[in-house]
C-alpha cells in the first residue's frame, strides 16, 4: 500500500475506480448499470427500465417514462475472476467502482458534462445496430474535452441487425477513435453466446440459467474463432507497440511478449488516451457483463494513474496549485452536483487531495466563507449511507451547505485555491411560467431559485417589460420535466405559454458609438460620456470588452461601470430585443465633469453609445439550428425528406443500415414543434429521430419580419 494513503481508509487509491456510463438514448446505459451492480452483489434482483425498477431510475419520472434525467451515482465492490490462472490479483483484494450512469437525452447534457469532469475513466455505450448516434458524438467530444480515458462496450448485441464489425468501423470513422476489439462476440442476434478475450486467446461461455447469466465457462478456442481471435491479437500487439515505447522495444528485440505485458502497455495506452478498447455484448441477456468489469480494472486509471488536477490561486491566474492524490495532503474537492431531496440540499462532490472528516470546516474560495461540515454520505441511487470520513479520489455528498453553486471548490482553510469548473451549453428554448394560485406566486419563486442552482443549464428571469417569469433551457422535455418537478417536489401547480425560441442577434461590421447622458437642471447633475467601437467577434466567444482610453479622459473610477453598461446592453438587441452575442467592445474615449459625474451616468451613457453603434453595425438575427437523425424504413424515405425539407431542413447525408435509411439534416428549432407526431403519421409509427442543438445561423429576412412583429407585440 502506498504511502499516499490513510491507514483508516478501506480501498486503497490503486484499488479505486470512477467511471462514468455514458452514450447515446436508448442505448443501454442503465441495464448495463442494474447488471453491475448484480454482478458486484450490490442488489440481488435485477430491475429492469421498462418496468420503472432500475436501482439508477430511481425518481418517479424515469420510472415513468423509462429514460435517465438525473445522473445517479453507485458504488460497487469487485473480485475479479481468477479462472484459468489468467489474473494475478491476490484472492482478497477487491476493487472499489464508483459509478455514475448518466442520461442519454440531449436535454439533460448538463448531467454528462458536470459528471465526466470528476471522472477517471468512461464506459463508453454504442447499440450493435444502430452504432455511433448523434447524441453518442456530443458524448464522446465531452470526454475528449477533460481527456477522460475510455472502454467502448457495444451493447444490444442480441438485437436483430447487430453487427459488431460494423460499430467499429462507425466508431473509427465518424469519430476518429483508435478503436481495437478486446472483447469480441460469438454470435449476434439469438446466436449471441459469449465473447473472445483476445488478449488471453480464450473463449467465454455464458449460461443461460435463473440467475442471470452469473454462470460461465471458459473454453479453448474453436472453428473460425482461431483465426478472428488470431487477427484481432496481431492488430492489437501492433498498435500497442507502436504507442508504448517499452512494449516497441521488446518487439523490436524480437523478445517474447507475456500476457501481463501486453495487459500493463495496453492499460497505458488507454490512460494516455491513444487507443480505446472495444468490447460487444448484451446486458439485457447478461451476455459479457462481467469480463466488462474486468477490463474496467485492468485498463482505466485510478485516481493515481492520471494527471493531479492543477487549480489557482484566486485573482492569481499564474500562481498554479497542484492537488495530488494524497489523504495526508491539504483538503481540495470539486462540487460538480446540487441535489434537494426530504434530507435537505445534498451536494455531490470529488476529492481530489487531502480528506474531509464529520465536523470540519471546509472553505469557498469564491464566498471566501468558511462552512462546517454536517453530514457526510455516500450515495447509492436514492439511498444515503452516512459516513465519518471521504477519503481523496472519492465521490461521496455534504449535507447542509448554504451557499453553494455547481463547480464551486472546497478546501482546507489555509488556501485559496479554484479548479477549473465543469463547462455548460447555452439554453435554446424558453417559455412562460406562472402559478395556478396567486398564493403560490412566492413559493413558485423559490422552488424555480432551487431548481436552477441544481440545474446550470436551466435559467429563470423576470420579463421586465410584461413582468411575466421566463424559464429558459435545453429542450421541450427539459422544461416539461422541469414543470413536473415544480408539481411533485414543490407542491406548486402552473400553466405555461408556448415554447419561444431563443433567438440571437450579431453584428456584421465594425461600427462607432457615443453616448452621452447630461442632466444639469437644479441641484446636483449626471453627466457621463462614452465614445467607443464594436467589432464582430469569433463565433462562441460571447461578449468581450477592453479598456483603451489613454489620459484618463474617462475617469478609472467610471470604467468598470462603463464596462457594465456595455455588457448591459448586449442583453437587448436592436433588431428584436434578443441578447447579442459574439461581440468585441473597445471603450475609445469621453468626458467627464468634476462634480456632476457618477458611476450610474457612466453606466447609462455607455447604454447609449452601445445602442447608437449597433444601428450601424447591420445586425443580423440568428436562430438556433440543431442536428436531427432521422431513421426510418427505406418505403417512408421520400415523405421524410420532403416534410424536413418544407421545415427548411439541410439534408447533410444519408446511410444505409439493412433496410433502414439513416437520414441526416440540420433544421432551425423553430420548425421541430411537434416534430416526433409528424414523423410517427408520417411513417405508421415506424420511425424515429433525434436531434441535438449544433450552431446558430441567419435567419431569412422574411422571417424576421414575423419574429420583429410578434416581439413587437408582446412588448406593446
Amino acid at each position: 500500500m502506498s504511502n499516499l494513503n490513510s491507514p483508516n481508509r478501506e480501498y486503497p487509491l490503486e484499488r479505486t475506480r470512477n467511471i462514468g456510463i455514458c452514450a447515446h438514448i436508448d442505448a443501454g446505459k442503465t441495464t448495463l448499470t442494474e447488471r453491475i451492480l448484480f454482478y458486484t452483489g450490490m442488489i440481488h434482483k435485477i430491475g429492469e427500465v421498462h418496468d420503472g425498477a432500475a436501482t439508477t431510475d430511481w425518481m418517479e419520472q424515469e420510472k415513468e417514462r423509462g429514460i435517465t434525467i438525473t445522473s445517479a451515482a453507485v458504488t460497487a465492490r469487485w473480485k475479479q475472476l481468477k479462472e484459468a490462472g489468467i489474473f494475478k490479483l491476490r484472492e482478497e483484494e477487491d476493487i472499489r467502482v464508483n459509478i455514475i450512469d448518466t442520461p442519454g437525452h440531449v436535454d439533460f447534457t448538463a448531467e454528462v458534462e458536470r459528471s465526466l469532469r470528476v471522472l477517471d475513466g468512461a464506459i463508453f455505450v454504442l447499440c450493435g445496430v444502430a452504432g455511433v448516434q448523434p447524441q453518442s458524438e456530443t458524448v464522446y467530444r465531452q470526454a475528449e474535452k477533460y481527456s477522460v480515458p475510455r472502454i467502448a462496450f457495444v451493447n444490444k448485441m442480441d438485437r436483430t441487425g447487430a453487427n459488431f464489425d460494423n460499430v467499429v468501423k462507425d466508431v473509427r470513422t465518424k469519430l476518429g477513435a483508435n478503436a481495437w476489439p478486446i472483447l469480441i462476440p460469438i454470435g449476434a442476434e439469438d446466436n449471441l453466446i459469449g465473447q473472445i478475450d483476445v488478449v488471453n486467446q480464450k473463449a467465454i461461455i455464458y449460461s443461460d440459467d435463473a440467475l442471470f447469466g452469473s454462470k460461465y465457462t471458459i473454453r479453448e478456442l474453436e472453428g473460425d474463432e482461431i483465426a478472428k481471435a488470431k487477427a484481432a491479437y496481431q492488430g492489437l500487439l501492433d498498435e500497442v507497440c507502436s504507442h508504448d515505447e517499452e512494449l516497441g522495444m521488446q518487439f523490436l528485440e524480437e523478445k517474447p511478449i507475456s500476457i501481463q505485458e501486453l495487459k500493463s502497455a495496453l492499460r497505458r495506452t488507454v490512460i494516455s488516451n491513444k487507443i480505446i478498447p472495444m468490447a460487444g455484448g448484451s446486458a439485457f441477456k447478461n451476455k459479457g457483463v462481467q469480463y466488462l468489469i474486468d477490463a474496467v480494472i485492468d485498463y482505466l486509471p485510478g485516481p493515481l494513474d492520471i494527471e493531479p488536477q492543477k487549480g489557482h490561486v484566486i485573482d492569481e491566474p499564474e500562481n498554479i496549485v497542484t492537488a495530488m492524490p494524497d489523504d495526508n495532503g491539504k483538503f481540495i474537492a470539486l462540487g460538480f452536483k446540487l441535489w434537494s431531496d426530504k434530507f435537505g440540499r445534498l451536494v455531490f462532490f470529488r476529492v481530489y487531495s487531502g480528506c474531509v472528516r464529520k465536523g470540519d470546516t471546509i472553505y469557498n474560495p469564491r464566498t471566501r466563507k468558511s462552512e462546517r461540515v454536517g453530514r457526510l454520505i455516500q450515495i447509492q441511487a436514492s439511498v444515503h449511507k452516512d459516513i465519518d470520513c471521504c477519503y481523496s479520489g472519492d465521490i461521496a455528498a455534504l449535507v447542509g451547505l448554504k451557499d453553494v453553486r455547481t463547480g464551486d471548490t472546497f478546501c482546507d482553510e489555509s488556501l485559496d485555491v479554484l479548479l477549473e469548473p465543469p463547462t455548460f451549453p447555452e439554453p435554446v428554448i424558453s417559455m412562460a411560467v406562472e402559478p395556478k394560485t396567486k398564493a403560490d406566486q412566492e413559493k413558485m419563486g423559490n422552488a424555480l431559485q432551487r431548481l436552477s442552482e441544481e440545474d446550470p443549464t436551466f435559467f429563470v428571469k423576470t420579463d421586465e417589460e410584461t413582468g411575466q417569469t421566463i424559464i429558459a433551457g435545453m429542450g421541450e422535455l427539459h422544461l416539461e420535466i422541469l414543470c413536473d418537478r415544480l408539481k411533485r417536489e414543490h407542491k406548486v401547480e402552473t400553466n405555461t405559454g408556448k415554447p419561444q425560441i431563443a433567438y440571437r442577434e450579431t453584428l456584421t461590421i465594425p461600427a462607432d458609438g457615443e453616448g452621452k447622458l447630461v442632466k444639469q437642471s437644479g441641484g446636483r447633475g449626471q453627466y457621463g460620456h462614452v465614445v467607443l467601437k464594436v467589432f464582430p467577434s469569433e463565433k462562441g466567444k460571447g461578449v468581450t470588452v477592453e479598456n483603451k482610453v489613454v489620459g484618463g479622459t474617462i475617469p478609472k473610477e467610471f470604467i468598470n461601470p462603463a464596462k457594465a453598461g456595455c455588457v448591459e446592453a448586449t442583453l437587448n438587441g436592436i433588431i428584436a430585443g434578443y441578447p447579442v452575442i459574439d461581440i468585441h467592445i473597445d471603450l475609445v474615449d469621453g468626458s467627464s465633469h468634476d462634480v456632476d459625474s457618477n458611476e450610474n451616468a457612466f453606466k447609462m451613457a455607455a447604454i447609449f453609445a452601445m445602442k447608437d453603434a449597433l444601428k450601424k453595425a447591420k445586425c443580423i438575427l440568428l436562430e438556433p439550428i440543431m442536428a436531427v437523425e432521422a431513421s426510418t424504413p427505406e418505403d417512408y424515405q421520400g415523405d421524410i425528406m420532403g416534410d424536413l425539407n418544407r421545415r427548411r431542413g439541410k439534408i447533410q447525408g444519408i446511410d444505409t443500415r439493412g433496410t433502414t435509411a439513416i437520414i441526416r439534416t440540420e433544421v432551425p428549432l423553430a420548425e421541430m414543434f411537434g416534430y416526433s407526431t409528424a414523423i410517427r403519421t408520417l411513417s405508421s409509427g415506424r420511425a424515429s429521430y433525434s436531434m441535438q442543438p449544433s450552431h446558430f445561423e441567419q435567419v431569412p429576412n422574411n422571417i424576421v419580419e414575423q419574429i420583429s412583429e410578434q416581439r413587437g407585440t408582446k412588448n406593446a
